[in-house]
């Protein structure tokens, strides 16, 4: 009679982080600076390595800039994408609270929708665990938001009846 071993149980590797579509940190554009790819490419490597020292280094960038980056105004979408690139998630399932529970909430600009409108939303793309690639999709409602603004003043100072002009 045959002793067959039991079935070994075939060790599940955690699945890739899923990275939110996200918008780069508005600033300066600088060459040697945190340009919008170099963010994006910087948030892959992030979830690839898990470290942010050697995603920084990948992308020709100090790991205190990254922080400082972190830091910024306008931050949360990164923010977010850099969290979950290492497998965390967001407080209560809403990306817009802080970690004390209040909400913040941020007026957006014109300046920032044009910001955001130019940039686009980046898109990291993993494959079993590998970091893969960047990709910029345009962001089509930022667009349509700052057309929307301007239709809005537009009509405001087009109004009849003000000062008892006829339209």
């Amino acid at each position: 009679m045959k002793h067959y071993p039991p079935p070994q149980l075939r060790e599940r590797r955690p699945p890739p982080p899923r990275i939110p579509l996200f918008h780069a940190v508005p600033g300066r554009t600088r060459a040697d600076g945190w340009t919008p790819r170099r963010q994006a490419l910087f948030i892959g490597y992030l979830a690839e390595t898990r470290s942010v020292a050697e995603a920084a280094r990948r992308v020709s960038m100090a790991r205190e800039t990254a922080y400082r980056l972190r830091r910024r105004e306008g931050a949360e979408g990164f923010n977010r994408a850099w969290d979950a690139a290492l497998g965390k998630a967001a407080p209560h399932g809403d990306s817009e609270r802080s970690q004390a529970g209040e909400t913040r909430s941020r007026k957006v600009t014109n300046a920032l929708l044009a910001w955001r409108m130019e940039t686009g939303l980046w898109h990291v793309r993993m494959y079993r665990g590998r970091f893969v690639g960047v990709w910029q999709k345009p962001d089509i409602a930022s667009l349509f938001q700052l057309l929307a603004r301007m239709d809005r003043a537009d009509g405001r100072a087009r109004r009849p009846g003000r000062d008892g002009e006829a339209a």
